[in-house]
Parts: C-alpha cells; structure tokens; sequence
C-alpha cells in the first residue's frame, strides 16, 4: 500500500535538488550578513545564478514525462525566474539599479504561490504554514519595493540578507514536502 501525499507543489524526485539550493541561499544569506562590503553586485550575481539554477529544475521537472500537479506553476515560476535571473546575470550596472525590484517580483511570485498552495491544502496538517510564509513573503516583497525607491543601500543590504537567510529555510522545508511517498 502506498501512502498518498498530495500537495500543491508535487512530488519529484529531484526533491533534493530544491534543498540544496535552499541551504545555498542560507549560506549566501549568512555571508553577506557577515560581509557586506563585499558589494551589493556580489549578491546580485549569486541570487540571478540562483534564480537561474532554480528556475531551470523547476522547467525540468514541469516538463518530464511525469509532471507533478501544479505543473502549470512551475512552468510560469520557472519562466520567469530564468527571466529575472539572466537579467541579474547579464549586466551588473543593471542588476544593481534594479535588484531591488527584481527581488520585490520573485519574493511576491512566491509569496502567492504559497498563499495558493496553503488555501488548496486546507485540509491538510499545517496547511496554515504555507499561508504565513506566503504572507511574510509578500511583505519582504513590499519592503524591497521600499527600499529600491528609497534606494537606502544599508535597507538593501539587510533586507537581501534577511530575505536570502528566510527564502532559503522556505525553500528547504519546503523540498521536503515535495519527496516523493514512501511505499509502504
């Protein structure tokens, strides 16, 4: 008998591929807390990589023969953090005018899709999780939307760390959520 686990994002078994990334930004979070003198287009070229790395396993897996439900979310997630990272990637006088605002987009995309996943789990054990993520995500959304038209660097700086460190256990979580059931 297996058991049935059924979520918003899937299952896949490149579940672990999703945790590594997520420990990855965790780490980058931390080092730019610890350094940020190293420069703000140091943390703009490590999130567009990210992205890029992110927004590839997320087309992979959308796009095999054994797509995961929500596949559409993965497929439109995926687009356009491949769009946003190559746009962070291709240029750094560009990445540091507009890496607030490309944040702002990627952590609201996000933050709905968790929302979404939350409401469409309702049933399930800790569903509401999944909304106060979605929610704290769409706020650090709005505080980078601040911050970029402030441009306050200082604001910047914490709010990419912050948002690094926090994006990265989000992640990680919830990779485990997206293994596949164990057969019984």
């Amino acid at each position: 008998m297996t058991t049935l686990r059924d979520n918003f994002l899937g299952q896949t078994k490149a579940w672990w591929v999703v945790l590594a990334v997520g420990i990855l930004m965790v780490l980058c979070g931390f080092a730019y807390w610890f350094w940020p003198v190293a420069g703000f287009a140091i943390a703009s070229q490590i999130f567009g990589w990210l992205l890029v790395l992110v927004g590839i396993v997320q087309l992979c897996v959308s796009a095999g023969p054994k797509r995961p439900r929500g596949w559409g979310w993965w497929i439109v997630s995926g687009v356009i953090n491949l769009f946003v990272g190559f746009m962070l990637v291709r240029s750094i006088v560009l990445s540091e005018a507009v890496f607030p605002y490309f944040i702002a987009l990627v952590l609201m995309i996000w933050g709905t899709c968790s929302i979404v996943s939350g409401v469409e789990n309702s049933g399930r054990k800790y569903w509401w999780l999944y909304i106060i993520n979605g929610i704290l995500l769409l706020i650090l959304g709005f505080f980078f939307i601040e911050a970029g038209w402030i441009q306050s660097m200082e604001m910047t700086s914490f709010l990419v760390s912050l948002s690094f460190i926090y994006w990265g256990f989000s992640i990680a979580i919830i990779s485990y959520d997206m293994r596949p059931a164990l057969k019984d």
